[in-house]
């Protein structure tokens, strides 16, 4: 490496050291080691791949593994994350979903187009796909006997506070009408199949339904996903006037705490244990014989340890039944739960999950939900 190129690096390992560049400008992991000779954006491994498979919008450079030229390093330092967030990001809507570097590929990806290719965050009338209050299309729904995906005709209205769709595309009644008050939306790609599959859930009478669907274009899902969490924005802003956008915006939709498989054994805890696909979802633990189960087979509510709920490893002594090795017991005020893992690695993994949710004190309308409750065991 000769002396100029040593220099260059060196000043782009300070300009790494400006605030807002020590962070990836698309999802916010740490340590960027790409940055775009076009946009003036440091991005990690991962989001340089959008750039990369987009040379019309982005070229990108590796910090480290490529020599860099005085006048690239230069462009860097006139721009950088803080100013082309400033630049792209300028009228983002508060409901709009920020993807970190957990989320799936498609709302990463449609992330990077929605700010570089279309300027939705500069220009408010082309948000008019998620922001205007109704959104009406056709989306590929999983049957809930048969398992088949088929095209379903969905209407979203905030004036009507619903979520709609209809087995029948000329069909004047809705199959299904799920409130906007209970509605969630999380991206499952492995799960459903498709890189798009979204599983959206409501309550009907204090039971979790879901509903798994996808789309073949990924900006259709996310618009979709974004149209959801502002009719539940704006619906929050009504039903708690006094509550900032701050406040509101982490209620819009959640992804799951933890999913995967685990034995279960019932009440009388004499039965033999049985595999069953279990979802954590805030604290709603479900389980499902078959991972897209339209309904729980049941649903056990977890509240906090200072109303009586526990997690410990392993089962008590007198548990019959053949079963996985590694144990979980979760204490209740009116029983015992007990589960059991395949490994010691994803025992570990559920029982921090639970103990997450136990440590955390309940919130007053948790403490209705927890009144409602119907154990299914």
């Amino acid at each position: 490496m000769s002396g100029e190129q040593e220099k260059n690096q060196r000043l782009l390992q300070d300009l790494l050291k400006r605030p807002g560049n020590s962070t990836c400008a698309d999802c916010g992991f740490a340590d960027p080691d790409w940055a775009s000779l076009t946009l003036g954006v440091f991005v990690c491994q991962s989001c340089s791949a959008f750039h990369k498979a987009s040379p019309n919008i982005s070229r990108v450079k590796s910090l480290c593994l490529e020599p860099w030229q005085a006048s690239e390093v230069e462009f860097m330092a006139s721009t950088g994350n803080d100013a082309a967030k400033a630049k792209y990001e300028q009228k983002v809507p508060p409901f709009y979903y920020r993807p970190t570097h957990t989320d799936s590929q498609v709302l990463r990806e449609q992330w990077f187009h929605a700010r570089y290719e279309r300027n939705e965050f500069m220009y408010i009338e082309k948000q008019e796909p998620y922001s205007a209050g109704y959104r009406e299309g056709f989306l590929w729904k999983r049957g809930r006997d048969n398992g088949q995906f088929l095209s379903r005709k969905f209407i979203l209205s905030e004036r009507e506070g619903t979520l709609k769709y209809f087995n029948k595309h000329d069909a004047r009644e809705p199959k299904a009408a799920m409130r906007i008050e209970t509605l969630n939306a999380t991206f499952r790609p492995a799960k459903i199949g498709s890189p798009h599959g979204l599983q959206i859930t409501y309550l009907k009478d204090n039971s979790t339904r879901n509903i798994f669907v996808y789309h073949e274009d990924g900006k259709e899902m996310v618009d979709w996903f974004n149209a959801i969490r502002a009719a539940r924005f704006h619906y929050l802003q009504v039903a708690f006037p006094g509550a900032s956008d701050a406040d509101l915006v982490p209620k819009l939709t959640r992804n799951f705490i933890k999913e995967g498989f685990m034995e279960k054994t019932g009440p009388k805890q004499t039965e033999g244990f049985k595999k069953r696909w279990f979802t954590m979802d805030d604290r709603r633990l479900m389980y499902f014989k078959d991972p897209l189960d339209a309904y729980a087979r049941g649903e056990v509510f977890i509240g906090s340890k200072e109303n009586s709920y526990a997690v410990q490893a392993g089962l008590p002594p007198s548990t019959q039944g053949h079963r996985w090795q590694h144990g979980i017991t979760i204490i209740t005020p009116d029983r015992k739960f007990l589960f059991a893992c395949e490994t010691e690695a994803e025992q570990k993994d559920w029982i921090a999950a639970f103990q997450r949710v136990i440590n955390r004190p309940m919130l007053p309308q948790e403490y209705a939900v927890e009144a409602h409750f119907k154990h299914k065991p």
